[in-house]
């Protein structure tokens, strides 16, 4: 019997300018993605100011993207989203990887597969040392690839702080593998490029990671997913050294983090600005 559980997301971000700006076109992600178990029930955005206009599309990464653009001067740019979805029971290790050469490493996709999944498999040059740290692993699992994924996953999880960094793009991994630190989107971007070198497709995430806390306190989370055969796009969690399950939310998904953004847009002028976050994920 599955198990239904119904969370509210309240997502409100602020940006507030030192002078007048005016608002270039945004692309806003705040919607979680639906999936084999998770439903979006209700979905509702607020802007202030308003926006001219409003349409809601379809991106390059098949995502619903809330596309909004504005009229005159403001000072300051809130974004309150709030979401309801309903998850039921959902166990990621129910899949088998098929054909059986995809259950040992290094594998080849299909020619067919290596066409879609191209950008997916593009790489930054990474360091010998952070090789070496994936061929050790790769070899103690004895080339076989769910219990690489699954021990490196915890080893990363193991090895490395990680620590909270709101803002900025994601270190290069050669970087976070030397500091051996670095937020959700570090550990992600240096394992998307580590699996790439393997020969994995692999795609940044963002979205939001449910758990019980004595004194709640959310943050935008990122993890990575891999795709293998019989399985699909596969989420593992770095940060937490685990596979994804029906307490983490996408958002949105793309072989590059800029596209991943919840906000994405320019403003005109000179301003300086400062940025407000609030995150509440609440089970009712």
């Amino acid at each position: 019997m599955e198990v239904a559980k119904t969370y509210k997301i309240t997502h409100q971000t602020q940006y507030i300018f030192d002078s007048d700006v005016f608002l270039e076109p945004h692309y806003l992600r705040f919607r979680p993605k639906e999936t084999a178990f998770l439903k979006n029930l209700e979905f509702s955005l607020e802007l202030n100011p308003k926006p001219a206009g409003h349409r809601i599309i379809e991106d390059e990464n098949h995502a619903l993207v809330d596309f909004c653009w504005f009229e005159g001067l403001t000072n300051q740019f809130t974004i309150s989203a709030q979401s309801v979805v309903n998850t039921v029971d959902y166990n990621p290790f129910n899949f088998i990887l098929y054909p059986t050469r995809y259950n040992q490493l290094p594998f080849q996709y299909s020619e067919k597969q290596k066409k879609l999944l191209g950008s997916a498999l593009e790489h930054l040059p990474i360091s010998k040392d952070l090789m070496a740290f994936g061929n050790a692993i790769q070899q103690s699992a004895k080339n076989n690839t769910l219990d690489y994924i699954s021990n490196l996953t915890k080893q990363v999880h193991q090895d490395f702080k990680v620590v909270y960094r709101e803002e900025g793009a994601p270190m290069h991994p050669n970087e976070t593998f030397e500091l051996k630190k670095g937020s959700c989107r570090d550990l992600s971007w240096m394992l998307i490029h580590l699996l790439r070198q393997q020969g994995m497709a692999a795609r940044f995430v963002s979205g939001y990671f449910y758990f019980e806390m004595d004194k709640p306190g959310y943050e935008l989370h990122a993890w990575v997913d891999l795709y293998l055969p019989g399985a699909g796009w596969l989420g593992v969690d770095p940060s937490h050294g685990i596979l994804t399950g029906n307490s983490h939310f996408p958002v949105a998904s793309s072989t590059h983090y800029d596209d991943t953004m919840p906000v994405f847009g320019g403003i005109r002028g000179s301003a300086t600005s400062q940025l407000i976050t609030n995150l509440s994920i609440e089970l009712v």
